[in-house]
């Protein structure tokens, strides 16, 4: 009787799951016509916005002819990314920045009311990871993790939510990984600091709700592992080139955080993939993670080409990784079809 009980349990919470898929699957679809008008004029800051998926957020905003705060490091690709905003017809500011520096982020709060006078949306993008195992990575490097993908994310979630509270109102969107609900080996720092960020957000909701500001909401999004500049510019440790399984391509992160801030919610895990991770993490969580921890053995550990030791770009920008999407997919194919032959 027991293990029929236990059966039907399982079989209601994947029929559930099936259910939350099919009505969360709009997420990843491109904002239509009316959400376009909608943020046409709105303010949106975006911290790292120099390559990756913030790229792809700020032009796809200048489609829509918002006004777009760019900060990152790169000062040159954030100049490449403002001009193709203004010849779609929104409008841009540039501001150098480095996320762990909190009079930094006071900079970019002030360039944007400087110009635009209030910010609708703040998104913190900006992201390192060190990969290897956890006593062989130089703990300067996970350090650095935690300073950028966490400290810096307090300082600027604090530096908006100020400002929101003076606006009465507002949206954060702090963009973590489906990694803050499974922990995924070799990458320690990066999980531990993801699993931060959730935290914060779902704290700092609840303390906007206690103290009367309805009007400004905190959104989590977890993507599944994205096809990014990330694994180039990635502090990597293992021997072998950085890539994950079933990588998602960087669109569906941008609609996704373009939806959303229009229509927040809390948690927010991306495809299908981040959903049942997110599913398994909270019904099978020991499972998960060893499955987890099975599937990054494989491909970042004992699959791809050889490559030496480096510290990436955690420490000081690098010229490689300029795109939105940057063909860590397509090298693996090619890597693994020149090994059959």
């Amino acid at each position: 009787m027991k293990v029929t009980s236990n059966l039907r349990i399982l079989k209601l919470l994947f029929i559930l799951l099936f259910i939350s898929i099919l009505t969360t699957s709009c997420t990843t679809w491109k904002v239509g016509t009316s959400g376009q008008k909608k943020i046409a004029s709105k303010t949106y800051v975006i911290i790292g916005a120099s390559s990756g998926m913030g790229r792809g957020i700020a032009q796809q905003l200048g489609k829509y002819k918002a006004n777009v705060v760019l900060a990152a490091r790169r000062t040159n690709l954030l100049e490449e990314v403002a001009d193709t905003i203004r010849k779609s017809g929104g409008k841009a500011v540039v501001v150098t920045i480095d996320i762990s520096k909190e009079e930094d982020l006071q900079r970019v709060k002030e360039a944007a009311l400087k110009e635009y006078s209030k910010i609708d949306v703040w998104i913190n993008m900006a992201g390192i990871t060190a990969i290897g195992r956890f006593w062989e990575v130089p703990i300067e490097d996970q350090m650095r993790v935690i300073d950028v993908n966490l400290k810096g994310f307090f300082y600027s979630s604090r530096t908006a939510v100020n400002l929101f509270i003076k606006q009465g109102e507002g949206v954060l969107i702090n963009v973590a990984s489906v990694m803050g609900e499974i922990p995924l080996a070799y990458q320690s720092g990066y999980s531990a600091t993801k699993a931060g960020v959730r935290s914060l957000d779902l704290a700092l909701s609840q303390e906007l709700r206690l103290n009367g500001y309805d009007k400004i909401k905190v959104v989590t999004i977890e993507p599944w592992a994205v096809d990014t500049p990330i694994w180039r510019h990635a502090a990597n440790y293992t021997g072998v080139e950085p890539k994950m399984a079933m990588m998602d391509e960087p669109q569906k992160i941008v609609n996704a955080v373009l939806r959303k801030s229009l229509r927040p919610k809390k948690i927010v895990p991306v495809g299908w993939k981040a959903q049942v991770s997110s599913f398994s993490a909270n019904v099978f969580p020991r499972f998960s993670e060893r499955l987890g921890g099975n599937m990054v053995e494989k491909y970042m550990i004992e699959t791809g080409p050889e490559t030496p030791n480096t510290q990436g770009s955690i420490y000081e920008p690098i010229p490689e990784g300029r795109g939105v999407d940057d063909g860590a997919k397509k090298r693996m194919k090619e890597y693994k079809k020149n090994k059959k032959k």
